[in-house]
């Protein structure tokens, strides 16, 4: 199956007190690339991510955004029980030095102490994010699903998009081969009138060494196998859209073998008609090209 390197998913989730929104999208990269920005107070949150990701994704830009919001009720105050004695320990402390000293200090009302810092809990980090991240993992995996989902269906139009662009190579390739006689005729033709031409006046010939360059010129100008190798590549482009797993590499490899064949197609034709094909070839292999870049 063949999947894209694009995608996007989002989700929000609740879990008791706590609420949430997901957002994950992912770009084209020469490898994986995953950037996040979740809370770091949910411990371990970051690494279980990644590697959940990892299983089931192998290449893309990769961005997860998540966003945490905690409900509480209007006026709910969050206490730190190891800060509220050590503040109370310090009043006490102030108090004692005080009356030592012969100053007469008031004591500190309710209010005033669940207004000091260290009595107050910082939100959500003096809780237990443990049960917050299990409920966010569960949530991910739905999240990841869409996401993945999103990237099978267009890998899917990007497949046939592609076996399109190998069948019009494979054509190509057959008016290629269907020219080679008609190429060969006016090829010999050709030499036999610049050996005319270069013989005349010449009194004596080497007919062996004219028999030797002709040879010569004629494998120069051969482009059987380059059209065996093009039919080959198309073969096994074939074969991987139908593979598991990542493929998009060994596309793009192949995406320059196909253009390697044109390019020696063109150079060698010497042909009107085979050189239009290598022009044709060309383009399409390009446009190819471009789509085998969106291939995970």
């Amino acid at each position: 199956m063949v999947n894209s390197m694009t995608g996007f998913a989002a989700r929000n989730g609740q879990s008791g007190e706590y609420g949430w929104s997901w957002d994950l999208r992912s770009l084209n990269s020469k490898g994986m690339d995953l950037r996040l920005r979740v809370p770091d107070w949910v411990e371990g949150l970051e690494t279980a991510l990644r590697g959940r990701i990892g299983r089931d994704v192998k290449r893309g830009s990769l961005a997860i955004g998540l966003r945490v919001s905690r409900d509480q009720p209007e006026g709910a105050l969050n206490i730190d029980p190891a800060g509220l004695q050590q503040a109370l320990q310090a009043l006490g402390q102030i108090a004692e030095a005080a009356a030592a000293a012969g100053v007469v200090v008031a004591p500190a009302s309710t209010a005033e102490i669940l207004s000091m810092k260290a009595v107050q809990a910082q939100g959500v980090q003096a809780t237990d994010t443990a049960p917050l991240k299990s409920a966010l993992m569960e949530d991910f995996e739905e999240l990841l699903h869409s996401f993945l989902r999103m990237r099978a269906r267009e890998g899917a139009a990007l497949r046939e998009l592609l076996l399109g662009q190998l069948d019009q190579i494979a054509k190509l390739r057959k008016d290629a081969v269907a020219c080679l006689d008609a190429r060969a005729e006016n090829a010999a033709r050709a030499l036999r009138d610049a050996l005319q031409r270069v013989m005349e006046g010449v009194e004596s010939t080497d007919e062996a060494r004219v028999a030797q360059e002709l040879a010569i010129l004629a494998v120069k100008s051969d482009i059987t196998e380059e059209l065996d190798r093009l039919g080959a590549h198309v073969d096994a482009a074939r074969e991987l859209l139908v593979e598991e797993g990542p493929v998009g590499r060994k596309l793009e490899f192949l995406t320059q073998e196909f253009n390697r064949e044109a390019n020696t197609l063109c150079s060698k034709s010497q042909d009107v008609a085979l050189t239009r094909i290598g022009l044709d070839l060309k383009a399409v292999i390009d446009q190819m090209r471009e789509q085998v870049q969106n291939v995970e």
